[in-house]
Formats: C-alpha cells, structure tokens, sequence
C-alpha cells in the first residue's frame, strides 16, 4: 500500500528484522556467550599458561640414592682448655694469641713466695730425716756388732769349757780328780752351754728384727723423698705448657693478675684434624649411626666424611652430629667454613624418579600435571611419591618412565584441572 504526500512521493513501510537487528544480533551474541559459559562450567577447568616458565622434569629409570642434605660448620677435631695446675700470680705471658705450639711449648709463667717457702721448709725436714735414719743405722749396727762379739766370747769359752770338762772327765776315771769336781766342772759347761744357745738365738732374732727395721725405715725414707719431689714438682707448675701441639686460640689472664688452682687461663686448638658439625631433624635420629658415611662436595670434587659423634637430646627438633674425613679433605679448609654434606641413608638403588620441585608442597605428592606428546596440554592425574633425597623423588605409580611432569608453578594454577601450554 502506499500513501501519497502533499507532494504526491510514496513512503514505503520498512521491514521489522531491519528496523530490530542490532536488538537481535545482541541477544543472538548474549545467548551464545550464556551457551559457552554452561559448556565452560561443565567442562574441565582450563588455564593457558607460558610453558618456558615453568619447570618440566622427565619420568626417568635411573640410580636412586636416599639421602639428606646439611650445612656443616668446619671445626678443630679437639679444642682444650688450658687450666692451671698451681696457683699463683702471672708473671709473663710467653705465647700470644693465635700462636702455633709444639707440645711442651710454654704459654705463661707464674710465681708464687708461698710456694717456694713451703718447698724449702719441706727440703730442710726431709734433711733431718736423713740425718736421724743415718743415726738410726749407725746405732742398728754398734749394736748388732756388741752383740756378735759377746756370741762370739760366749761361742770360745762353751768351747774352752767343753775341753776342760773332757779333760776333768778323763781324770776322774784315772782317780785324779773327785766326784765333786766332775759335777762342779759339768754344771758349769752345761750352763755355758744353755748360755751360749740364748745368745745365738738372740743374735738370730736381732738380725731379723734389724733387717724388718731397716726395711721400714728405709720406706719411710723413700716416702718421705717422694713427697718431696712431688712437692718440688709443683714447683714445675708455675709454668703452663701445651699439653699438644696446636693453635692457642686465646689466652684470658693479664700479667700481674692472681689466679687460683685450676683456673682457666686459655684455650688450644688442634688444627692438623678437622671436624664438621651440623644438625639433623629429629626425623632421621633413628637412621643415623656411627660411621655413617657422607660426603662433600667442593668445587666439582668429593670428599669423604664418616659420622664420629652423634647426641642423641633433641633440642629445637634436631640433634648434632660431627663428622671427620675418612680420607683426604679440602686444601683450604678454614675453622669456621661452612659446607653441603651429603649423608647417605642406604646405597644406590634402580628406581622410577623425577626431579624436585614445588609441586609436592601444593599437593602433598597426591597428583602432578603430566604433559601430552605434543607438550600442548598438560593434565592433572593421580600420583604416588616414596622416597626422596634434595634433588629427587620416587615415584611408586601413577607414571611410566619417558613422560613428562610440571614439577613448578602450582601456586599460580589455582584449582585448574588442565593446563593449555603456549
């Protein structure tokens, strides 16, 4: 139909998809993002993500060793306290701090008066004693040697009496001599004779007792030497000596300054050994024992450690080990230098691994994303982790050998369920 104007021009009536297709188009936009959205929740949750930024590790078959990395500090095998053997006042300081000592070298000198006074009191008793055990022996002797006289008398005149008697006994059978004289002269021999037999007796005891007594006297005498040479030997204290060759790390006494028994004056290093201490979680206290092994690596080189001390008391959920070189160690090792000790907790083993990374912090070792052939996606799946050492971790299922796994990033990817790779 068509209408004429006042001019006589037919207007022609538009049609309705051109006069609504920017309303139509709009909806027809807003229906198929609501459609993608829908397909979008149903669907798997995808993330595109820059695969050059992340750290991809391949499923290997290879050696696997258990163990644990720690930091050790380097120290002297054994550090001594130097400690005074005599009281006294420091009267110089020989060796400064830092020295190198042979064994015996001097450190430090002290005096002490009082000390050389008891000492020379001790020389002069012990002086006496030696003048009273010579009188004591002397006097043993005279009468030891009055003794063997009188028994040699009495010895000649038994003997003399024994041939009188004999004579007087020849007489009185030829009629010379009387009955009376016979038993005069027999009584008389026979108590020479019980006389004689006494003193020899006596003589015999004598000896013995004096050798008993010269015995004792001459251990008393001994004893008596003895304590004074230890009493002189601690005239010898008065300088304190390195009792083994090493470093004096410092000493903490001043000239002119009194010090008692026993007080410490100082502290020596040996420096031609070396030991490593560190500590280790709590965790593995039951798999850490006596010669243990170990290593350093240093500069592209392994050294060998063995564990030498372990104690046991926990403290802060570690306990302290040291270690020594089982065989040759670093040219410039320093006291105080910290190195990466590796301690093995079994021997090398075939076993099915991956490098570490932070994905087992984010997921507990329960799932990794693992990529497709053509490294364009990378899916979530089910894993099982074993052991692991500082650069390793076992896998025990989930994963075959030659595949490869996101092993960094989880923290940007969210609760995402497929990575798209770019």
């Amino acid at each position: 139909m068509e209408i004429k104007d006042n001019m006589d021009r037919a207007i022609r009536k538009k049609h309705p998809f051109i006069r609504y297709k920017y309303y139509i188009i709009a909806g027809l936009l807003f229906l198929a993002l609501f459609i993608y959205m829908i397909i979008s929740a149903s669907g798997p949750k995808r993330l595109r993500y820059d695969l050059e930024k992340l750290e991809v590790s391949e499923v290997q078959q290879s050696k696997f060793l258990e163990y644990l990395d720690a930091e050790g500090m380097v120290l002297p095998i054994l550090t001594i306290r130097l400690n005074t053997l005599e009281g006294g006042i420091v009267e110089r300081i020989v060796s400064e701090d830092g020295s190198m000592l042979a064994q015996g070298d001097t450190i430090l000198l002290l005096s002490n008066p009082e000390l050389v006074r008891e000492i020379d009191d001790n020389r002069d008793e012990l002086e006496k004693k030696r003048i009273s055990y010579r009188e004591n022996l002397l006097e043993m002797e005279r009468k030891s040697s009055q003794l063997k006289r009188q028994s040699l008398e009495t010895v000649y005149k038994m003997q003399r009496l024994g041939k009188q008697y004999a004579l007087d006994q020849e007489e009185y059978t030829i009629g010379i001599r009387s009955k009376a004289q016979l038993e005069v002269s027999s009584d008389e021999y026979h108590l020479n004779e019980k006389t004689t037999e006494l003193l020899l007796n006596e003589l015999k005891q004598d000896s013995l007792m004096s050798l008993i007594q010269r015995d004792l006297m001459k251990n008393d005498m001994e004893r008596e030497e003895k304590r004074f040479r230890r009493s002189a030997e601690r005239m010898d204290h008065l300088v304190v000596r390195a009792p083994i060759a090493g470093q004096l790390s410092f000493v903490s006494v001043i000239p002119g300054e009194r010090i008692g028994l026993g007080t410490s004056v100082g502290e020596l290093k040996v420096v031609d050994q070396f030991k490593l201490h560190t500590k280790i979680s709590e965790y593995y206290i039951d798999r850490i024992f006596l010669g243990l092994p170990a290593t350093v690596i240093y500069q592209g080189e392994r050294y060998p450690l063995k564990i030498s001390r372990i104690n046991p008391e926990i403290k802060d959920r570690q306990f302290a080990v040291d270690l020594v070189f089982s065989d040759r160690k670093p040219d410039n090792i320093r006291i105080g230098k910290n190195y990466r000790i590796q301690v093995e907790l079994g021997s090398p083993e075939d076993a099915l691994v991956i490098s570490k990374g932070n994905f087992f912090q984010s997921t507990g070792g329960q799932w990794i994303f693992k990529l497709n052939e053509s490294k364009t996606k990378a899916v979530k799946i089910p894993v099982s982790i074993g052991r692991q050492n500082p650069q390793q971790y076992e896998i025990t299922g989930g994963l075959k050998a030659g595949e490869l796994v996101i092993v960094s990033g989880y923290d940007n990817f969210g609760d995402s369920e497929e990575i798209v790779l770019k």
